[in-house]
């Protein structure tokens, strides 16, 4: 389910959200925003135990649809609430 940039500060803020950019390393340092952590869409199965399954995830990426991918997958094991923030560039 796609989010909004003012859902997603209220999620974090007020529920603690994990922040996740499914770019690159070289795309993350490129353009950060506050507060998110970098797991590149090519490491998030071998990363997903540093998430926390009991907080909301909220994933971006460049045009939403590697955070769509990412999305599905931490769907797929279990998280029941996963958010696509779409493309980073709407947080502006």
């Amino acid at each position: 389910m796609f989010i909004s940039c003012e859902d997603t500060k209220k999620l974090i803020k007020e529920k603690n959200a994990q922040f996740i950019d499914v770019r690159t390393p070289a795309e993350f340092l490129s353009s950060q925003l506050p507060s998110a952590v970098n797991i590149p869409l090519q490491e998030l199965e071998s990363s997903v135990a540093t998430l926390d399954k009991d907080l909301p995830v909220v994933v971006f990426c460049r045009s939403g649809n590697r955070s769509e991918v990412a999305m599905q997958f931490l769907q797929s094991l279990g998280y029941t609430e996963v958010y696509n923030m779409g493309s980073y560039m709407y947080w502006k």
